[in-house]
C-alpha cells in the first residue's frame, strides 16, 4: 500500500515541511559525489552510533566532527540511498503539511525534532552497544504519521495497492493507511535482526508514539491558547448607579 496524496486542503504553505525535504534533498545529492570510504567516513561521522551517544565507545579524531548528541539531529537529514530518501520524502509531502499547519511554524519544528529525538533513542534503547550509524528522517517522520492519525483519522488518502503484475488505485481512511504502517513496523521489527544493520524498526515505533502522545499536549495547548471564555453581558435597566 503506497500513499499518494490526501484530500485534505491546508490554509498556508507548509514552510517547514518544504524546507526538511529540501534539506534532505540536498545532503544526498551532495553525497554522491563522495568516494565509497568518504561516504562511509561522512556516515559514521555525522551517523548515530548508539555505543558511542551512551558513551561505550569513542570515534576516532579524525571522524569525530561533532558531538555523539549532535548526531542525533544530523543523522535526521541523511539518507542511504534513493528508496530511502524517496520513501520518506513522500510521506513528508503528503503528511508534513496538515500538522504543520495545525503546530505553526515554530511549534511543528519543536514537536519535529521532539519526535526525531524519540525515535532516536528508542532504536538506541533496543541496543547500546550496537556500533552500526544510524541514519534517517524515518523515525521523525513517524511522529508525522501519528500526529496525522490523531487529528485527521478519516481523511481520505490515495493509495497505490500492487497486485502482481496489476495495480488498483484507491482512497481509504487515514486511518487504516497509517494504522496498517504501523501494525508493519511491528510485525517487521519482530521478523528482522538489528545485529547487521537494515531498517531502524524501532525508531519508526517509537517516533510514531512520540507523535501522537505530543499533538495531544499540542492539541490542549493549542486550543487553551484560543479559547475565549463566554462573557454575560449585563442588561440595561432603568435605575440609577449606586451612591454611597
Amino acid at each position: 500500500m503506497i500513499p499518494l496524496k490526501d484530500e485534505n486542503p491546508t490554509n498556508k504553505k507548509p514552510i517547514v515541511s518544504y524546507c526538511i525535504i529540501g534539506f534532505c534533498v540536498v545532503i544526498f545529492l551532495s553525497q554522491l559525489g563522495l568516494s565509497e570510504s568518504e561516504l562511509r567516513d561522512f556516515t559514521y561521522s555525522y551517523g548515530l552510533i548508539p555505543s558511542v551517544l551512551m558513551g561505550i565507545d569513542q570515534l576516532p579524531n579524525d571522524l569525530s566532527k561533532i558531538s555523539p548528541v549532535g548526531t542525533i539531529f544530523t543523522s535526521m537529514f541523511m539518507h542511504g540511498g534513493w528508496m530511502h530518501l524517496i520513501g520518506n520524502m513522500l510521506y513528508m509531502w503528503i503528511f508534513a503539511d496538515n500538522i504543520e499547519d495545525d503546530l505553526g511554524t515554530l511549534n511543528f519544528v519543536i514537536f519535529y525534532l521532539i519526535c526525531g529525538i524519540g525515535a532516536a533513542m528508542s532504536q538506541v534503547l533496543m541496543d547500546i552497544n550496537s556500533q552500526i550509524p544510524m541514519i534517517g528522517a524515518s523515525g521523525a517522520i513517524g511522529g508525522v504519521l501519528g500526529a496525522y492519525l490523531i487529528n485527521y483519522p478519516n481523511a481520505k488518502v490515495l493509495v497505490l495497492i500492487p497486485f502482481g503484475f496489476f495495480s488498483q488505485l484507491i482512497k481509504i481512511r487515514a486511518l487504516y493507511v497509517l494504522g496498517f504502517w504501523f501494525v508493519l513496523q511491528f510485525i517487521n521489527s519482530f521478523l528482522s535482526s538489528s545485529s547487521g544493520g537494515g531498517v531502524a524498526y524501532a525508531a519508526h515505533i517509537g517516533g510514531f508514539i512520540s507523535g501522537v502522545i505530543l499533538i495531544l499536549f499540542f492539541n490542549k495547548k493549542i486550543n487553551k491558547k484560543n479559547y475565549k471564555p463566554k462573557i454575560k453581558e449585563v442588561k440595561k435597566v432603568n435605575k440609577g448607579p449606586w451612591e454611597q
